[in-house]
């Protein structure tokens, strides 16, 4: 070949380029070492460990910048060898077990979302990461992984999962509904005193005619939920008025609304919602059905949907704290799995009632 048809000739790549060209898989990129952050940072390789891990007697300074310095060349441990020291991988399972029918549904919910948001973090910030598996996952979809621990939150009744997890001894962290059981740990909020500071805040206001909209659900927090509205009622002497609603979202549960709203001869005066659901929605059918809130209809809405502070009025919600239960949740996990925890039992976490206008009555 001539030096001009060297010239023209395409020229061949190197390393990755070629492999990927050939289709072959690219040769993994060389691991920054602990060795290589402490030469760059003029420190030994003692003192960068020290300073990574939050240990030894070091300067601010010196610890900023070791860190800083591994930051800035990409320094990992090496995970492997962290999970062979410690005995675990650090991965938490976290499945909703309500929505086995559709399973990432529960993205879609302001309440879900923010506690899949707050576990993540909250366990983040203590060391382990986070698997999301789908609802109604089967165990040799996940038997597979090295999970620590497993969150398996508003669980159905004769919940699969929490039957395989138990099954495979892992630890198991759900509601109250795996109470007493081998490997078991709950954190959950008290659906019954929930219901009545809600009840009892529509009763203040001179409510009588309360009616309940509450999923058609197998959740103990929902079955608790309705049975503390029933006994509620009983004890005043007050008609119990409650609709289930038949699907989760926005229409199902505003089809609900819509029912207990009809009401028959005598209209509800107070409502309850306790199936999740878009709060301007809610009060957009209280006003096709001719009431004004607060005037004809005080309204309360379970809820985590920030817009309810917006509407006019502000529709009052009881919130289940959810970046509690997670925070609870996990610093519970942590001392099962690092502190050697060994019995069973659980955290109750109050609930919290945001009084608005709408189940505000003037005077």
């Amino acid at each position: 070949m001539t030096a001009s048809e060297q010239d023209a000739a395409p020229s061949v790549p190197d390393g990755p380029e070629r492999a990927a060209r050939h289709g072959q898989p690219s040769p993994p990129a060389p691991r920054v070492r602990l060795v290589d952050v402490a030469r760059e940072a003029g420190l030994s390789k003692t003192t960068v460990s020290a300073a990574l891990n939050g240990t030894g007697r070091l300067s601010p300074e010196v610890r900023e910048r070791a860190r800083e310095t591994a930051r800035r060349m990409g320094y990992r441990p090496n995970a492997t060898a962290r999970q062979l020291r410690a005995g675990r991988a650090r991965l938490i399972g976290y499945v909703v077990g309500e929505l086995a029918d559709a399973p990432w549904a529960f993205l879609e919910s302001p309440y879900f979302a923010r506690l899949t948001g707050a576990t993540a973090a909250t366990a983040l910030a203590r060391g382990y990461a986070v698997v999301l598996l789908p609802a109604g996952s089967l165990q040799d979809e996940w038997g597979a992984l090295p999970l620590d621990a497993v969150v398996v939150a508003d669980p159905v009744a004769d919940d699969r999962i929490v039957e395989d997890v138990i099954a495979a001894r892992i630890p198991l962290f759900s509601d109250r509904s795996v109470e007493d059981r081998p490997g078991a740990h709950w954190v959950d909020v008290d659906a019954a005193a929930a219901v009545r500071l809600a009840l009892d805040h529509f009763l203040a206001q001179g409510a009588r005619r309360p009616a309940l909209v509450v999923p058609d659900s197998t959740t103990r927090f929902h079955r608790e939920v309705f049975a503390a509205h029933r006994d509620w009622c009983a004890e005043h002497g007050l008609p119990e008025r409650a609709v289930r609603a038949a699907e989760i979202g926005n229409g199902p549960v505003i089809r609900a609304v819509e029912t207990a709203l009809a009401g028959g001869p005598e209209r509800p005066d107070a409502l309850l919602v306790v199936a999740e659901a878009s709060p301007p929605l809610v009060l957009d059918a209280a006003r096709r059905h001719g009431y004004d809130v607060p005037g004809d209809l005080l309204l309360a809405c379970v809820s985590e949907d920030e817009t309810a502070v917006h509407t006019d009025p502000p529709v009052t919600t009881l919130s289940l704290r959810p970046d509690a239960v997670a925070e609870a949740g996990i610093d519970l996990l942590v001392s099962v799995l690092e502190q050697g925890r060994q019995e069973t039992g659980g955290v109750l976490v109050p609930v919290r009632l945001d009084v608005r206008a709408s189940s505000r009555r003037a005077g």
